[in-house]
């Protein structure tokens, strides 16, 4: 009598070959973008150390220092302008990353993926490695640190518009707000191994908490280069639907279809999916872009939803380690449980978002619940471990939700949006003006908690509640428009004879 298959091979077998090619594509952008926020996160994390409270390190004997207070500190950190300082660096990444986003994207549109995004990670691998180098080159000018972080900046911007774009080239729309919801938990993923990494080293040779992170992300850089398919028509899979139909539909209107995100399209819509796709369209203007229906509202909440999350990423583990006392490491850990349920309010605004088909509706209920928890947390999140262990959770999960929502499954929506008229080639550039108005407000927050902070960390706080319904108040007129849809009301969408 004949065995039958084993249940392994039945699973592997029960799989399609696209589908195959898409569950390596979807890990392979993970990991190259966790590659560039593990490289990001450690300079919060080593703030602690460039200044502490020295009264509080047990002094070698055979050190002689003339200043008792600033002897444990890093030259120019030491001072008492060290958080000026701090924000001055953190500001040279993200003001040349903010700039260098909108350029980034129409690049993104020209270039090939595979060598812009290798090219990237490999340069930013570099200039994350020259600041630890500072430490064993005994380097105190605060001039190097910045311009080393604003050539990384600057380099960094290859990573969001190229993976988000060759996410798009694979994927529809059916159940897209789930899969980057998860899928986008590489952010959160990222920050937290960075922290870690960081905080092994940061307490003996900080200049590993950056050479190592830039080792992994330059590692990553050449696995792009031998792995990453920019598209399916490059090794014969189908190419994904973007929409049910040519009937152009409500803005963002979710697929009510069954969908999955990973089967090929059905039987009778391969050979125009395909053609369209060798339509060589030409790639989408700046101008153009900035037409689609959505972009410029869910751009700008983006700018004050990032401001908020940016700012805790550069100042949470300094708020830790200042409010709650804990050692430079131990702020660093705890610091990573933001990013914790930040995964898990990505996942869970991907999925009610698919749920309702409204984008812009779940963003602003979780902005709304994010303000009174901000308030709530800077008031009794230092009152004991398990306080501060659920507030950070609670928050991570409400202030980075709709900021993984807008920078994924928006862009995604918005890039291949029906008035485009079947061109493909416009994700990069939506996605890159998007997180790059993102961006400006990712170099506000931390410039600003560097100014504020000096008048007390609830004057922080109050700004982050102001950027969050800032940011619930610019979604009001698409919230409108998802009711009126919920309600039967349906606005016919206006079309575009160029753009």
């Amino acid at each position: 009598m004949r065995s039958s298959l084993a249940p392994g091979i039945k699973l592997i077998t029960s799989f399609s070959r696209d589908s195959w090619y898409r569950g390596f594509i979807l890990f392979l952008t993970f990991l190259f973008y966790t590659s560039y926020h593990l490289s990001r996160k450690p300079i919060s994390v080593v703030k602690s150390q460039l200044h502490r409270n020295c009264s509080n390190v047990v002094r070698p004997a055979d050190l002689n220092v003339t200043n008792n207070e600033t002897w444990c500190d890093w030259a120019p950190f030491d001072q008492d302008n060290y958080k000026t300082l701090f924000g001055a660096v953190d500001n040279s990444f993200l003001v040349a990353y903010a700039i260098g986003m909108f350029f980034s994207g129409i690049f993104g549109e020209r270039l090939p993926l595979r060598y812009y995004l290798s090219t990237g990670m490999v340069l930013s691998g570099i200039f994350t490695s020259l600041f630890g180098l500072g430490y064993y080159w005994n380097i105190h000018s605060i001039w190097y640190y910045a311009f080393v972080q604003a050539m990384n900046g600057l380099v960094q911007t290859t990573g969001w518009p190229a993976v988000v774009a060759c996410v798009g080239n694979w994927f529809g729309k059916g159940k897209r707000g789930f899969i980057m919801g998860v899928w986008n938990s590489h952010t959160s993923v990222g920050n937290i191994l960075g922290s870690l990494i960081a905080g092994v080293f940061v307490s003996s040779a900080w200049g590993l908490s950056f050479i190592v992170p830039g080792i992994i992300i330059a590692s990553t850089g050449v696995l792009c280069f031998f792995f990453l398919v920019e598209h399916p028509d490059d090794v014969n899979c189908v190419p994904p639907q973007h929409h049910e139909s040519t009937e152009q539909e409500p803005l963002l209107r979710n697929s009510s279809s069954n969908e999955e995100i990973f089967s090929s399209p059905p039987p009778g819509t391969e050979t125009s999916v395909v053609e369209r796709s060798e339509d060589p369209a030409e790639a989408i203007s700046f101008c153009g872009a900035l037409k689609i229906p959505g972009v410029m509202e869910f751009s700008l909440c983006l700018l004050f939803a990032k401001l908020v999350s940016y700012t805790f990423l550069y100042w949470l583990p300094l708020y830790i380690a200042n409010v709650a006392h804990f050692d430079p490491k131990g702020a660093g850990d705890m610091s990573t449980l933001f990013d914790v349920g930040g995964i898990v309010g990505g996942i869970l605004a991907g999925v009610v978002s698919d749920y309702t088909g409204g984008r812009a509706s779940t963003c602003c209920v979780m902005l709304i619940f994010a303000a009174p928890m901000l308030f709530l947390y800077n008031h009794v999140g230092a009152n004991g471990v398990p306080t501060t262990v659920g507030m950070l959770l609670v928050c991570g999960a409400l202030v980075n939700g709709p900021y993984a929502l807008i920078t994924t499954a928006v862009s995604a929506d918005l890039g291949t949006h029906e008035c485009l008229r079947g061109n493909s080639r416009a994700l990069s550039t939506v996605t890159a003006i998007i997180d790059g108005t993102g961006s400006i407000g990712a170099a506000i927050g931390p410039l600003l908690a560097g100014v504020i902070s000096p008048t007390g960390w609830n004057n922080v706080f109050y700004m982050l509640i102001t950027s969050d319904l800032l940011a619930c108040l610019l979604l009001s007129r698409l919230v409108y428009k998802e009711i009126r849809g919920w309600c039967g009301y349906h606005t016919r969408m206006r079309g575009f004879k160029e753009i």
